[in-house]
């Protein structure tokens, strides 16, 4: 008996460990949620940074959904949309960038409620096209359409989740990593450091335009 054969018999081992694998390394390399997310921990704080990520988790719920149900084949296969979705991700980023280089000490304890914290971490992930080609491109090629497993519904809702657990994981560990550097690096420089996250922001969102283009 071929024991690879065994272990990696259908979608429950080695696909899913691949799949792990993948989303590793999609998370570890920089991106615009990690960007975001380290930006607002070194400018609001530790509280601000974990509200922010439970937006992006739920943002991210919103892309698995949709995997889930087949929808994101209509987003690859209608471009328009696709451009749609990624402009307006570039647009909020742009905005977020914008709101963090004017923002003074007043404005930034308005903007700090939960609610608004959850919210623009869950739009500037739901717009994120990162996030969008991964769920569209990379997802379906890890759901076995004869797998005597799981229906295809609940492979995708499968993939989704450990996609969330992972990114969230990530997500929250780049949050506590800038809440530990945030007095060494912000103490006594608030509108400096704040104005070098903006841009660095700017930044990310331009790479993000060149890595999401489609010929």
């Amino acid at each position: 008996m071929d024991l690879d054969a065994v272990i990696c018999s259908g979608q429950n081992w080695c696909n899913v460990l691949e799949f792990i694998l993948t989303v590793l390394l999609l998370e570890l390399t920089p991106g615009p949620n990690m960007a975001y997310l380290a930006t607002l921990t070194l400018d609001r704080g530790r509280r601000a940074g974990l509200l922010a990520t439970a937006g992006v988790a739920a943002g991210l719920s919103v892309h698995a959904i949709v995997a889930a149900f087949g929808l994101g084949v209509l987003i690859s296969q209608f471009p328009l949309l696709y451009q749609a979705l990624r402009w307006t991700g570039v647009a909020y980023l742009l905005y977020l960038a914008w709101e963090t280089w004017q923002s003074n000490a007043s404005e930034r304890s308005e903007l700090a409620a939960s609610a608004s914290l959850f919210w623009r971490g869950f739009f500037s992930n739901v717009f994120n096209p990162k996030s969008i080609l991964f769920f569209v491109s990379v997802v379906p090629g890890f759901i076995h359409l004869d797998s005597n497993d799981a229906g295809l519904f609940a492979q995708a809702a499968r993939l989704g989740a450990i996609y969330i657990a992972i990114a969230t994981a990530i997500h929250a560990s780049i949050v506590l990593l800038a809440s530990r550097l945030r007095p060494v690096l912000v103490s006594g420089h608030h509108q400096t450091v704040r104005r070098v996250l903006a841009v660095a922001l700017v930044l990310v969102t331009a790479w993000l335009v060149w890595s999401t283009r489609r010929a």
